[in-house]
């Protein structure tokens, strides 16, 4: 239920009451008036004065229907106007960029991406070729973006987007957020992949439901996001989410980090590699082939798949016992697991993990979501301080 502070203004609890409207919109989809005042607490007549305002303004409509029950006039559906708030999401990963124009309600408006080569890593050239891909998508589509959302591998001070380190990049201190902010001419938040990750699942994928969850992605590395009591977990500076780099051999192999042993160098993508057969260095279509074949040959899955799975319980095991997740989503290269290894997991983390069997079973699945995760987390990210202002 929507309660403003109480005290607070007749303009701020306007303000306050619209925004919790449009969000409610903006994530669920189209509503009825009547269903809209039950779940956000407010009276009919309120509603209507926030459902007008906003229609006069273009950023909601209201439509008949599709499918009609029973007799009567029915009620229409208030439903948001993608293009009324445009934000565009960029996803950088270490060998590809994405970007989409997202609009009002999660409507993908448009995309782009194009490969990185080692050269092309260079903060200044990815900066360069995700302006001008905006400005051909912001001509493409007829739309200006209000707000600018980016995913990045690294450890990334949330107040100014500054890339303290993604290592994978090799880029350290690198001002993305000004500098994106500079050209663009409008708002930018930049966030840790594995945490947009996860806040993309709370708000559109399989975690809808789930107040206190945790995102673990691999692709060339490994990282993870965490929602808890319903917020996303940042720490101080926003720094949070370095799950690959929790070390679970002591002596194994050295990561980039510094340390011996990290998760990330057991479970990560190359470990996966070496685990298949595969080069370390093998592209993400034969690693995702190799795994689609293993999983019709059942037999083999435990013999090849046999220690990774167990490092890979081992580090959920962990987190689970201390963050305590009534749900676990395995994303990016983790999707195309097989579906005993992660039945696998589920039984080894319920039988090893005193959280998971306190709490009757940690469910963990795979994302819906796929390498779209990041990209959409980048818009909600964008969108979170736009719906206040729309």
């Amino acid at each position: 239920m929507t309660s403003p502070t109480a005290g607070a203004r007749p303009d701020e609890v306007r303000r306050h009451n619209r925004t919790a409207l449009l969000r409610r919109l903006h994530v669920d989809g189209p509503s009825t008036r009547a269903s809209l005042a039950a779940e956000l607490g407010l009276n009919r007549s309120t509603i209507k004065a926030l459902v007008d305002g906003l229609a006069s303004a273009g950023v909601v409509a209201e439509r008949v229907p599709a499918q009609r029950s029973g007799a009567g006039r029915p009620s229409l559906l208030v439903l948001p106007q993608p293009h009324a708030a445009v934000v565009l999401a960029i996803d950088i990963r270490v060998e590809q960029v994405a970007m989409a124009m997202v609009g009002l309600g999660g409507d993908i408006l448009g995309r782009d991406s194009w490969n990185l080569h080692h050269r092309s890593r260079d903060p200044g050239e990815v900066i360069t070729h995700v302006v001008d891909s905006a400005k051909l998508l912001v001509d493409e589509l007829d739309v200006v973006p209000v707000g600018v959302g980016v995913s990045v591998p690294g450890v990334v001070r949330r107040a100014d987007g500054l890339v303290h380190e993604a290592p994978n990049l090799h880029w350290t201190d690198v001002s993305l957020g000004e500098r994106l902010s500079a050209v663009l001419k409008v708002p930018v938040q930049v966030g840790n992949d594995a945490e947009l990750g996860a806040l993309a699942e709370h708000v559109r994928g399989v975690a809808r439901d789930s107040s206190d969850m945790v995102y673990i992605s691999a692709d060339v590395g490994v990282g993870g996001g965490v929602i808890s009591s319903g917020m996303p977990l940042r720490g101080t500076g926003g720094y949070v989410g370095e799950l690959g780099h929790m070390v679970v051999r002591p002596g194994g192999r050295r990561c980039y980090c510094g340390c011996e042993g990290c998760w990330e160098t057991e479970v990560g993508e190359a470990a996966l590699c070496r685990a298949l057969g595969l080069a370390e260095d093998s592209p993400r279509g034969a690693v995702v082939a190799e795994l689609r074949c293993l999983a019709a040959d059942p037999g083999a899955i435990s013999r090849r798949l046999g220690d990774f799975t167990e490092w890979l319980a081992l580090g959920l095991v962990t987190v689970v016992n201390m963050l305590g997740p009534e749900l676990v989503v395995l994303g990016d290269l983790f999707t195309a697991l097989p579906d005993p290894v992660v039945e696998a997991l589920r039984v080894r983390v319920q039988k090893r993990s005193l959280v998971s069997r306190a709490v009757g079973g940690t469910r963990i699945l795979t994302s819906p979501l796929g390498r779209d995760a990041k990209l959409i987390g980048a818009a909600e990210l964008a969108f979170e301080p736009v719906l206040g202002i729309v």
